[in-house]
């Protein structure tokens, strides 16, 4: 499955702003998905991932209460829901799928996105 990540840009701090992901060549139905982002200098690290049926979520601590996954397996697409964010928010966001249960693990990803920059200013 190819994925293409969108909506990224420049946002001030406690804006809000939403990514989606568009799956295309196969459906996304069948993978467990997640989006992670990458800062500066730092490794890329998972924000959130979502089972394959939508049921299930996992967030990083950094990030619950503020952002929201969801899917829409209809249209092939995955979100990501960000409020109230702040410049520690700065990174390029992918989006990732994988088969695997660990879905919580960025290692277990093998499908990924091209990634969107999000720059929170203060």
């Amino acid at each position: 499955v190819q994925l293409q990540a969108s909506g990224g840009g420049l946002v001030q701090a406690g804006d809000s702003l939403r990514l989606s992901c568009a799956g295309s060549g196969r459906a996304i139905r069948p993978y467990h998905m997640g989006w992670f982002r990458q800062a500066p200098g730092k490794e890329r690290e998972i924000v959130v991932s979502i089972n394959r049926s939508g049921a299930s979520r996992y967030y990083v601590d950094s990030v619950k209460g503020r952002f929201t996954i969801s899917r829409d397996n209809a249209n092939n697409r995955m979100y990501l829901q960000m409020d109230n964010m702040s410049p520690e928010d700065t990174a390029i966001y992918y989006c990732a799928a994988t088969s695997s249960v660990l879905y919580s693990s960025r290692d277990q990803y093998m499908y990924w996105g091209q990634g969107t920059l999000v720059t929170v200013s203060s």
